[in-house]
């Protein structure tokens, strides 16, 4: 597996890079390619709150977890975010199989984590690519929840139209499909 690391307001020795590697590598026995690929960021916050993102590409498909951990504790954070990068598979484990065959999910993912201004213009503050690759609401709907994201931007299988799933606040998943105008 291929290891990329930053580190925001924090810098960090060798030993918690190598923790991440040997916590990460035992991941590696649930990827069909050879050799994924794993971000791991770490940075403080206010009151020593440490936080960890891991997100782990295989191909295609995006594994994401952001955990927490207070006083300092990477460890523990690492831990947390490999454990449920971890259940997010087992949980998906036989609708995992099945896409992964076919391949279908798209390389980089829309990021929700943007400021809103309450001024009368709109500053955007990041801006993502990424590609659209047709497939399924049920795909779409796997991919989301693998991100831990509330909506996911997809091209219908069914006929090349551009769509949305998200998660309704009172549970349950919505599709947006969009007509195209001649």
């Amino acid at each position: 597996m291929k290891y990329t690391y930053s580190c925001k307001k924090v810098s960090l020795n060798d030993s918690i890079k190598e923790y991440a590697e040997k916590k990460i590598s035992k991941l590696e026995r649930y990827f069909r390619e050879e050799d994924p690929s794993a971000a791991v960021t770490f940075s403080v916050e206010k009151n020593h709150l440490c936080t960890v993102e891991i997100t782990i590409r295989d191909g295609g498909t995006l594994f994401r977890a952001q955990t927490q951990a207070p006083d300092g504790d990477m460890r523990s954070a690492v831990d947390a975010a490999v454990g449920y990068i971890e259940r997010q598979i087992l949980k998906n484990k036989t609708r995992l199989a099945k896409r992964l065959r076919s391949e279908n999910f798209p390389t980089a993912m829309p990021d929700d984590d943007f400021e809103v201004a309450e001024e009368k213009e709109f500053q955007i503050v990041r801006t993502k690519r990424f590609s659209v690759k047709p497939m399924s609401p049920e795909e779409a709907i796997l991919q989301m929840n693998l991100l831990d994201h509330d909506f996911f931007v997809f091209r219908s299988s069914e006929d090349d139209s551009l769509c949305i799933v998200y998660q309704r606040k009172n549970g349950g998943y919505g599709l947006i499909v969009t007509d195209e105008e001649s």
